[in-house]
């Protein structure tokens, strides 16, 4: 006599609640995230960023120069090479904005651009005149 004789010819039990549509059974075998953001901070952390570079004073006195001449005359076009600091992380990266400049503003030591994109004077390491326009 087997350990289970006296149950193997019984019927299966009947539940007494309603049985749940297919599409509603199917969400409990969906594939499960334990970890929700677990990739983005990985990306995050594997993300470049640069370190801002301190210019030297000799190059300070150069782009001085560079910017006494654009602000005399607002008509030249040209390439700066500025630091834009990240929102997320220590450093940032180096950007090129090439356009005319609206405004050199000596109060608020920064530098606008006609299409009125802002750059700060102390972001930046590399100032080049293209043309007079």
């Amino acid at each position: 006599m087997s350990r289970y004789d006296d149950i193997i010819n019984l019927s299966r039990p009947e539940s007494t609640h309603p049985k749940r549509p297919m599409s509603a059974r199917a969400g409990q075998f969906a594939s499960f995230k334990s970890l929700h953001g677990y990739e983005d901070d990985i990306k995050e952390q594997g993300r470049y960023v640069d370190n801002k570079i301190e210019i030297v004073e000799d190059k300070k006195e150069s782009l001085d120069e560079i910017l006494n001449t654009i602000r005399s005359n607002l008509s030249f076009k040209v390439r700066v090479k500025y630091f834009k600091k990240d929102k997320y992380k220590d450093g940032g990266k180096y950007l090129y904005k090439v356009g005319l400049i609206k405004k050199i503003d000596e109060i608020n030591k920064r530098i606008i651009f006609d299409n009125k994109e802002i750059i700060d004077i102390c972001d930046i390491i590399n100032v080049e005149i293209y043309e007079g326009i």
